[in-house]
């Protein structure tokens, strides 16, 4: 005779799946409506041009009470910020390509490397010198040497908890998003004036401009041959994504900035959604990522990045920023400023 649990569930098992619907039932309805605000964003973005990723904040922070104590919608909401994030971050390596730093020359690549250190540090100098949390001053002089809201998203998930991470998260994405479009349309005037050749303007567009959808609008508003280059250049700072956040995951651990109480295993050192990450970017480098399986990992991150930023909206009253000084909208203001500086200085001596 055939034992009975051969044929009927265990009480065990029985209570796995109960415990299973009730989480499903916890936390489904907050990410269906981070979901459907991530699909609204998309839709806007398609038809009138605002940037997908500004749209799933404000939309978000529109509804911002279904995130508060109580609601149906709280668990879904807080866990969608968190793992759907690096759920995204991680497919984001699918997107990198660390073959392109060789096609731009050594001294080119040097000097857009040495922009993007030198703005991350000036933010971190001049955010220290207005008494800002060092965490908040990184995660903006992130965003703007590398990819913007990608950049600010991934910084953000390896930096150690802190009070309204959430809200300066926002207001980087949000002010980034302002500052980029800014420059879209203020930067080939300004290429211009400084009589940039096709190159020289390519280099300046992708090594300063913060999105990348601005970055190819300015480049190719000057001409093809200025577009492609700058699109090239973009691509060298986006691929610096992936050592700037390992980077930054192994010295927060090392200066002991996280959880002291928790022993350095590493697991603790690298992030696994960091190691996700490095590792799609590696085999999509060396040509070992099929191209079907990267074009559903690349669009897998960029929904994912998108629905956690609508998440992230959501969880941010607009009130919150009634608090916020007005430092933090200038450090990215003085970091931007410092960015194009710097690039601009830099093709003036090389020309030279």
């Amino acid at each position: 005779m055939a034992d009975q649990t051969d044929r009927f569930p265990t009480n065990s098992a029985r209570q796995e799946g109960r415990s299973l619907r009730a989480s499903a039932a916890e936390y489904f309805p907050g990410l269906a409506v981070a979901a459907l605000i991530a699909i609204s964003a998309q839709f806007l973005s398609e038809h009138y041009g605002a940037p997908a990723t500004l749209m799933a904040l404000l939309l978000g922070m529109s509804l911002s009470f279904l995130s508060e104590s109580g609601t149906r919608t709280m668990a879904g909401i807080h866990l969608t910020s968190r793992i759907v994030l690096r759920f995204g971050v991680a497919m984001l390596g699918a997107r990198v390509s660390l073959e392109v730093l060789s096609d731009l020359g050594v001294s080119l690549l040097c000097l857009v490397i040495a922009a993007l250190v030198s703005t991350i540090l000036f933010a971190m100098v001049a955010g220290k010198a207005a008494d800002m949390d060092w965490r908040l001053s990184l995660l903006t002089g992130g965003a703007v040497a590398i990819c913007g809201a990608s950049a600010a998203a991934a910084l953000n998930a390896v930096l150690p908890p802190r009070e309204n991470s959430d809200r300066d998260l926002a207001l980087t994405i949000v002010a980034i998003t302002v500052l980029s479009t800014s420059a879209m349309v203020l930067y080939p005037l300004l290429a211009a004036q400084l009589q940039f050749d096709t190159r020289e303007a390519g280099v300046f567009i992708g090594g300063t401009i913060h999105d990348v959808a601005q970055v190819v609008g300015a480049g190719f508003a000057i001409s093809d041959e200025t577009g492609e280059i700058a699109t090239l250049v973009k691509i060298i700072r986006v691929s610096l994504l992936a050592p700037t956040i390992i980077a930054t995951s192994i010295l927060v651990t090392r200066l002991g900035a996280g959880d002291s109480h928790k022993p350095r295993t590493a697991g603790r050192l690298i992030p696994g959604f960091v190691l996700g990450f490095a590792l799609l970017a590696a085999l999509k480098s060396f040509g070992l990522l099929p191209a079907a399986i990267g074009d559903v990992a690349a669009d897998l991150s960029r929904w994912a990045l998108l629905t956690a930023l609508a998440a992230v909206g959501l969880k941010t009253s607009v009130r919150q920023f009634a608090g916020v000084r007005p430092s933090v909208i200038v450090l990215a203001l003085l970091a931007t400023g410092f960015l194009a500086v710097f690039m601009v200085l830099g093709l003036l001596w090389h020309r030279g």
